[in-house]
């Protein structure tokens, strides 16, 4: 029988459970359960179904008895920012939130009118979106205090599924660091910004690293599994388990695709300084300290919420030949203005933004797609020549890892546009992240240098080039 690890990777629309085998110096991945994960209006705000989820997690569990699996260990990565808070008995106080709630239209701004922006920016490195856990926590201070005051743990969302699972409660270094308040060179809670902004600085946790066991299942769950596993912390933000499935990260800026586009390099230390808060570049926790310093584009979602506009019609592939089709030049839209975070209609919000702008108003649907996708390009050609920039040295490739990887036409636009070579793969790099971060927990594989040897050997990675393509 093989030795499988389970990786839990959910994202904003979907969830997965993977078991993961090595096997001859493979990675051997078996869908074990598939789900879907979406926003619902709670107590009227937009939050996460955050019971619905851990009953998915449960129900992967549940399906490798079926399938002849026993898991050697298991791990949950999810998107950052987004938290709950318990109470003295560690039952909920709140909502699981979803970033994408208005409630923190305007806070950013008071924040940062207690704490100076660059100040801000020299102690946590991280980029400046106002749906950050601090705007989070600091809306919630505002308009419901009374919880605030109550709040004895802070748990992001990856953090409260391992507790549901062990009991136990920690913060996880790399999805912590998207908070905020995370000094970027102690790489601890920072004090000061906690103090100075009214927080309760003993509800937060202490941080643990990828790679750590947090405990074993609790005994109701063994007895509702059948068996018991350890639980290791991989990189909980699925961005920082994503980029550790880059195959090659030397002189390559890697674009982890999916519902937002995270792109940067990996990097030994934060980078702090003026350029870098002007360009709004972050510093995120990685594995083994080292840094991701990359920024946040808007990402897929705007065409996931196209799809849905047009009420599921076209199919994701069916947009993007459609939008082949489309011969005339299209208008271009800024993918990251806060008024795509969350319209009511995507389409007619991207149309509306078009006659502002005084351009051609996109009318089909391939027409739509293909402004989407060209816009998303323009914003990634920026970035690029903005990291060029900072680091002073020009990148020759770009790896463009996570499910977005399958869009052929956006890499080869990717190609076209920065006349580098992309290479597109593997498309569960989260998972694969996930899960090599265990066997290295386990002593199956030695460090993310080999883990990175073994990805490139173990799953197809297509490359693209100017005006052509080749695998």
């Amino acid at each position: 029988m093989k030795n499988h690890s389970l990786a839990v990777d959910i994202g904003a629309s979907s969830g997965r459970v993977i078991a993961g085998a090595l096997e001859k110096d493979r990675l051997e991945l078996v869908e074990v359960h598939r789900f879907e994960n979406k926003l619902i209006e709670k107590n009227g705000h937009f939050c996460w179904d955050i019971e619905a989820l851990f009953s998915e997690i449960k129900k992967g569990i549940k399906n490798c008895n079926a399938m002849g699996i026993k898991p050697l260990s298991i791990g949950i990565d999810t998107w950052a920012v987004d938290f709950v808070l318990l109470d003295e008995n560690d039952e909920l106080l709140t909502d699981a939130v979803a970033y994408r709630d208005p409630r923190t239209d305007g806070i950013m701004e008071e924040v940062t009118e207690i704490f100076m922006k660059e100040r801000l920016y020299l102690e946590t490195g991280i980029q400046f979106q106002k749906f950050n856990t601090i705007y989070q926590l600091y809306a919630l201070k505002k308009q419901n205090p009374e919880v605030l005051e109550k709040a004895k743990t802070f748990l992001m969302i990856p953090d409260y599924l391992h507790f549901l699972l062990t009991g136990e409660k920690s913060n996880e270094y790399t999805n912590a660091t998207s908070t905020q308040l995370i000094n970027a060179f102690t790489k601890n809670w920072d004090k000061d910004i906690i103090n100075t902004l009214g927080f309760n600085f003993d509800m937060f946790q202490e941080i643990k690293m990828p790679k750590e066991t947090l405990g074993t299942l609790r005994e109701e769950l063994v007895s509702e599994f059948g068996f018991d596993m350890p639980v290791i912390l991989p990189a909980t933000h699925d961005t920082g388990s994503a980029v550790l499935s880059v195959p090659q990260v030397d002189d390559t800026i890697y674009i982890s695709s999916g519902t937002w586009s995270l792109i940067g390099v990996e990097n030994y230390f934060p980078i702090c300084v003026i350029k870098a808060l002007d360009y709004n570049f972050t510093n995120e926790g990685g594995m083994d300290y080292q840094f991701r310093f990359l920024k946040n584009i808007m990402g897929l979602w705007m065409i996931q919420e196209v799809k849905r506009n047009y009420d599921n019609r076209y199919s994701f592939a069916e947009l993007v030949e459609k939008s082949k089709e489309v011969t005339e030049k299209t208008a271009i839209v800024n993918v990251d203005d806060q008024r795509f975070l969350k319209p009511a209609n995507m389409i007619e919000e991207i149309q509306q933004y078009c006659r502002e702008t005084n351009q051609k108003v996109p009318e089909h649907p391939g027409e739509i797609a293909k402004c989407v996708f060209e816009s998303l390009v323009v914003s990634y050609k920026k970035a690029i020549s903005e990291i060029e920039d900072i680091f002073e040295k020009e990148f020759h490739s770009i790896s463009v890892i996570g499910g977005g990887s399958q869009n052929e036409l956006l890499n080869q636009l990717i190609a076209d546009a920065t006349k580098k070579e992309v290479f597109a793969g593997p498309v569960e790099a989260t998972a694969i992240g996930n899960l090599v971060v265990q066997f290295i927990a386990h002593g199956a594989i030695k460090d993310i240098k080999e883990a990175r040897h073994i990805i490139s050997q173990s799953f197809e990675v297509k490359k693209y080039v100017h005006s052509m393509v080749e695998k």
